[in-house]
């Protein structure tokens, strides 16, 4: 683009005011539009959420506000939904109106989740000449892309892990915590194979391991699940609040993708609210293992380069600079879903 991208932010959440702050710092983006679902925010300046100067764009709770905006592209930045498609119906009115929609959560491989499913999304994109894309660190890259090129180097690849442990006691958000990640909830009353939680966080992972797949050149035949949980020893004092014990203080989410009948690719994505916990204690936050030949074991970590004060975590970070590199490429994109 010749001119600076139009952007509408949608959500102010932790990942979401982190993408506000980078689309209001960048010279290459103009900040539009802002959609909050907290009413006390309406009407607030985009600065002042975003701990920036003053913009002139006044926080909306109306999506008609936002439709009516002439804008290139939302950063679609809310919280999972449950059931996971709960999006769905703000993601194609945007579509169809004519803007291009980058989420944080859905949309990565949406033909996973079913051809019929990801042809509705298309046909929105379409009717608006839109482009509709997931872009994340996992879903999104991990996987997607890390995985996918150390598996380049394998003569003969017979199985590829990614696995995910990330720390969640500094989340503020009560409800993201004990609602949307299940922590502080009774073990006895999850359902890990068809509860909500189970579902959201399958078809979410689902996502990543079809798309490895189609890299690897693996004709998956099935898609599985194996979650997890880990109860607290004691009571965490956290930042949202307290995880008693005896209740959930890690959630385990793994996925597996069948060829032949056997597991070809696993994705494990640990959301942990104890990092001493022995089955986390020490873990990287990200390791790829293949097993073929040669093996692999790869290990990478995220690390804090904050100035003291400053509560922003890495992979906030990380995932605001892939939407950010995203934007020139979606709104360049022909209509429909992008494929990265």
């Amino acid at each position: 683009m010749t001119r600076k991208a139009r952007v509408v932010q949608w959500a102010t959440g932790s990942m979401g005011k982190t993408c506000l702050r980078a689309v209001l710092d960048s010279p290459d983006c103009e900040l539009v539009g802002l959609f909050v679902y907290n009413p006390a925010k309406a009407g607030v300046d985009a600065g002042e959420i975003a701990r920036r100067p003053a913009t002139g764009v006044l926080a909306t709770s109306s999506i008609d506000e936002i439709l009516a905006l002439d804008a290139d592209v939302v950063l679609h930045c809310p919280m999972l939904a449950s059931p996971y498609d709960g999006h769905d119906g703000d993601v194609k009115r945007l579509l169809e109106s004519g803007k291009n929609v980058i989420s944080i959560n859905n949309y990565f491989h949406p033909w996973a989740l079913g051809e019929a499913y990801a042809q509705v999304l298309e046909a929105s994109a379409r009717k608006g000449g839109a482009t509709l894309a997931g872009v994340g660190v996992n879903p999104g890259w991990a996987a997607e892309k890390v995985a996918a090129a150390v598996a380049g180097v394998s003569l003969r690849l017979d199985h590829v892990a990614t696995t995910e442990v990330i720390d969640c006691s500094g989340i503020p958000n009560a409800a993201y915590v004990f609602g949307a990640l299940g922590m502080g909830a009774d073990a006895a009353g999850l359902d890990l194979k068809d509860g909500p939680l189970a579902r959201t966080f399958t078809d979410m992972y689902a996502q990543s391991v079809a798309a490895l797949a189609g890299k690897l050149g693996i004709e998956l035949d099935a898609v599985e699940s194996d979650h997890a949980v880990t109860l607290a020893d004691q009571d965490l004092d956290v930042r949202a609040g307290v995880v008693r014990a005896g209740t959930v203080a890690a959630t385990t989410w793994r996925v597996h993708g069948l060829a032949a009948g056997v597991r070809r690719i696993t994705h494990a994505v640990n959301w942990v609210m104890d990092m001493s916990l022995p089955a986390f204690a020490g873990k990287p936050h990200w390791e790829i293992e293949l097993t073929g030949l040669p093996g692999v074991r790869l290990s990478m970590d995220l690390t804090e380069t904050n100035e003291p004060g400053v509560r922003t975590k890495p992979e906030q970070y990380a995932v605001a600079g892939m939407v950010m590199a995203a934007i020139p490429k979606v709104v360049a994109a022909p209509p429909g879903i992008w494929r990265g």
